[in-house]
C-alpha cells in the first residue's frame, strides 16, 4: 500500500515538471520572435516595395523609349484615318445631293411636259369658245402654264449647276481621299516596319511591367501611375543625387537624405511629388 502511494506521488511529480517545462517552451517562444522576426518584417516589406516601385520605373522607361523610337507615326496614321474617314463621308453627302438634285430635275421635267400637254389642250379648246370671257380664261391659263413651265426651266438650270458644282466637289474629295490612301499606306508600313523591330522587346518589357506591379500595393501603384501621369518625362520614382531630387532637382535635407536611406518608409519629394529611392539601393538593382 505505501509503496503504491509513494509510486502514484511519483508519477504525479513528474507530469507535473513535464507540465511546466512545456508551459515554458511554450512561453518563451512566442516572446522572442516578435521581437527579432517583426521589425525585420517590417524593413523588408519597405525594401522590397521600393525596389518593386523602383523596377517598374526603369521598366516603363524602357517602354516609353521605344515608342518614342515610333516617334509620332502612330499618331499621324490616326489623323490621316480620321481625315479619310471625313473625305469619304463628304463624298457620301455629295453623291446623296446629287441624286437628291437630279430626281428634282427629273420631277420638273416631268413638270414641263405636263404643262405643255395642258397648253395644248388649253389651245385646242380656245378653237372651240362660245364667247370672249371662255376664250379670256384659257389665255390665263395658258399664261400660267407658261410662266411654270419658264420657273422649271430656271430650276433645272439651277439644279444643273448644283450638280456640276457637287461634282467638281466630289472629284476634288476622291484626289485628295487617294492621295491620302496612298500617304497612309506609305505610314502603316513604316509603323509597321518599327512595331516588328520592337514588338518582341516591348512585349517582354510589358510582362516584367505585369509582373513588377505584383509586388504592390493597390494604392501604391494608383499613386505611381498618377505621378507617372503628370511627369513630363515620365519619372514616377527617381534616385536621390548631388543632394537633390533627381526628378526636380531641388535640394532634399540631409534628415530627409537619411530617412530615405533607411528605407524605414515610402518618402517622396515635396516639391515634385515623386517617391524617392536612394541611389546605393538603385544601383543594386539590375533589370
Amino acid at each position: 500500500m505505501a509503496k503504491s502511494i509513494a509510486k502514484q506521488a511519483e508519477t504525479k511529480t513528474a507530469a507535473t515538471s513535464k507540465t511546466v517545462f512545456n508551459s515554458d517552451v511554450e512561453k518563451s517562444v512566442p516572446a522572442s520572435q516578435p521581437s527579432v522576426q517583426e521589425p525585420e518584417k517590417i524593413e523588408i516589406s519597405i525594401e522590397k516595395k521600393l525596389i518593386a516601385l523602383f523596377s517598374l520605373q526603369q521598366i516603363d522607361s524602357q517602354i516609353d523609349r521605344i515608342r518614342i523610337i515610333r516617334g509620332e507615326l502612330p499618331l499621324e496614321v490616326e489623323d490621316l484615318e480620321d481625315e479619310i474617314a471625313g473625305l469619304e463621308t463628304r463624298v457620301d453627302n455629295h453623291i446623296q445631293e446629287v441624286d437628291s438634285i437630279e430626281k428634282q430635275m427629273h420631277d420638273r421635267q416631268i413638270s414641263i411636259k405636263d404643262c405643255q400637254t395642258l397648253i395644248k389642250r388649253y389651245e385646242e379648246q380656245q378653237n372651240n369658245v362660245r364667247n370672249n370671257r371662255e376664250y379670256d380664261a384659257l389665255t390665263k391659263e395658258i399664261e400660267f402654264q407658261t410662266l411654270e413651265i419658264q420657273l422649271a426651266e430656271k430650276r433645272i438650270r439651277e439644279f444643273n449647276a448644283q450638280i456640276t458644282t457637287r461634282k467638281e466637289e466630289i472629284d476634288e474629295a476622291q484626289r485628295i481621299l487617294s492621295e491620302r490612301r496612298n500617304d497612309l499606306e506609305v505610314k502603316r508600313n513604316e509603323l509597321a516596319d518599327i512595331v516588328t523591330e520592337t514588338e518582341l522587346e516591348e512585349k517582354a518589357l510589358m510582362r516584367k511591367s505585369e509582373e513588377q506591379q505584383h509586388f504592390i500595393e493597390e494604392r501604391l501603384l494608383t499613386a505611381y501611375k498618377r505621378i507617372r501621369k503628370n511627369a513630363r518625362n515620365g519619372l514616377a520614382v527617381v534616385t536621390v543625387e548631388r543632394d537633390a531630387c533627381g526628378g526636380c532637382f531641388n535640394s532634399i535635407p540631409p534628415q530627409r537624405q537619411l530617412d530615405i536611406r533607411l528605407q524605414k518608409k515610402i518618402i517622396v519629394c515635396e516639391y515634385c511629388g515623386r517617391i524617392l529611392v536612394d541611389k546605393e539601393l538603385a544601383d543594386s538593382i539590375s533589370i
